[in-house]
């Protein structure tokens, strides 16, 4: 998929990105999204449960430039129908250009093509600038687990949003 008006495509990953994954990765972990300690200098990203065909890559110029995580949520044949958003990063460089919600609308195309008729994620509470891109998307609120997470001193809500992917 090519992105109009820039000359970013996203394509699926493959092992040979575990370097820039892993260098994007620790440059914009935050705890504005990430509930995970900051990943260690040299760490692999991808392991037996992160494996490359679970991730859509945004390529600039020939540099990663953002990343999506979109895999089953569970290994249940009950939730086969679903598709979870399980990480999305995007370079500082390469903010405000469309890249995040080109992400999210390409991983929303191969949840389809997956057969998946709907898409779930979580969000931190204060992640405001996430909840509105989701939202714009037609991500919306289904549930709110208060104070679940516990980052930087403070509670966090976990808050969960989901769509359809028949409209």
């Amino acid at each position: 998929m090519i992105v109009p008006e820039t000359q970013m495509r996203i394509r699926t990953a493959v092992q040979d990105d575990d370097a820039a994954l892993a260098e994007l990765d620790r440059a914009t972990w935050s705890t504005l999204h990430a509930v995970q300690p900051l990943p260690e200098p040299g760490a692999p990203f991808f392991d037996e449960r992160h494996l490359p065909g679970h991730y859509l890559v945004a390529v600039d110029g020939g540099a990663v430039v953002g990343f999506v995580r979109v895999a089953p949520p569970t290994p249940l044949a009950a939730t086969a129908h679903v598709r979870q958003i399980q990480g999305l990063a995007v370079a500082e460089s390469a903010r405000g250009k469309g890249v995040a919600r080109a992400l999210l609308r390409a991983a929303m195309d191969r949840a389809r093509e997956e057969g998946a008729v709907r898409i779930t994620l979580r969000v931190l509470g204060h992640n405001a600038p996430a909840r509105a891109l989701y939202a714009s998307e037609g991500f919306a609120v289904e549930g709110v687990l208060p104070g679940e997470i516990f980052l930087d001193g403070a509670y966090v809500d976990d808050v969960l949003m989901g769509r359809s992917l028949r409209s």
